[in-house]
């Protein structure tokens, strides 16, 4: 069986989630407290008690999202489900490009904590609040959504964020010229164009500002060569040199999350299972409407991380 780790994005989470994992497990106990005590507060807290508003701020979103992948890989890994000896590539969806590459071994826990919490607040700060956009674009093709966002710009930005299969395709940038780009889309034939309630326009050339930042924040942290290759959301190639990912993280700020080519690109190279690595089954169900032949599972919960377990014993 040939596999690969995924890792969710922003949107998985939940309140609540990696509860019964630190409730059950030592291992994963022991992660949520790496996480808190990297950032210097009980990120933990928020993640299980909420509030939801509060655990959907970038700034925190993306940490969380990283400490319960890493928790429910620390189990499976303390039972024998060894990433190196089940997956041969690992791969994430935007932040979870990160926990990828720390489940992997490239960056420790705490430095992607850090990593994570900088890359949410540089995010955050790139646009003023209002300014930004982002929309989702359902049913009709890429070169459409593509012909909608450069007639839509009219000087502004406006770009494709997000290719998440299954004839999804996300947009931001500039608000009137994102607003502009729904309207012609429609027009085209899509079938649903909505505003998404996130609270700045990520993957788009407004977050130019972020992107030096963690330009700045990666070439200072310690880095190890990854144990697999990470499949890049810009280039949907892979790559184990640490500065050439690097290079592809900061681009991902403000480049497009290739999702829909990077699970053909594990069908088309011999990737038979897709293991969804924390919080929720959004990157499963993705999977499912890219290429129905690649078998998924998702593992969240302490039931899930047992099944796994004894379906390979």
């Amino acid at each position: 069986m040939a596999g690969a780790f995924t890792f969710p994005g922003q949107g998985s989470q939940s309140v609540g989630m990696g509860k019964d994992l630190a409730d059950t497990f030592g291992e994963a106990r022991a992660v949520f407290e790496e996480v808190d005590d990297a950032l210097g507060e009980k990120l933990s807290t928020v993640m299980w008690d909420g509030p939801e508003d509060t655990l959907t701020l970038t700034a925190n979103a993306q940490p969380a999202l990283m400490a319960v992948s890493m928790a429910a890989l620390r189990v499976l890994e303390a039972r024998g489900f060894i990433l190196k000896d089940y997956a041969s590539y690992v791969a994430g969806h935007s932040l979870g490009e990160y926990s990828a590459l720390c489940a992997a071994g490239m960056f420790t826990i705490a430095d992607t904590a850090r990593l994570l919490r900088t890359r949410g607040v540089a995010m955050q700060a790139a646009v003023p609040v209002g300014k930004g956009a982002m929309a989702a674009i359902i049913g009709i093709e890429q070169d459409a959504v593509e012909s909608a966002c450069a007639d839509a710009a009219d000087g502004d930005v406006c770009q494709i964020a997000n290719d998440n299969g299954g004839g999804q395709l996300v947009i931001s940038g500039d608000r009137a010229a994102v607003e502009r780009a729904m309207e012609l889309a429609s027009e085209k034939g899509a079938k649903r164009a909505i505003l998404l309630p996130v609270s700045a326009p990520f993957h788009s050339a407004l977050m130019a500002p972020a992107a030096d930042v963690m330009r700045d924040a990666l070439n200072a942290v310690a880095k190890q060569a990854p144990v697999v290759p990470v499949v890049s959301n810009v280039t949907v190639s892979p790559q184990t040199d640490p500065e050439i990912i690097v290079a592809r993280l900061v681009e991902q700020v403000t480049g497009r999350v290739r999702w829909r080519e990077t699970v053909e690109w594990f069908a088309a190279h011999g990737t038979d299972t897709l293991y969804e690595i924390g919080n929720g089954k959004v990157l499963s169900g993705l999977a499912r409407r890219i290429d129905r032949t690649l078998e998924t599972k998702s593992v969240n919960t302490q039931a899930d991380i047992e099944a796994l377990v004894a379906s390979v014993a």
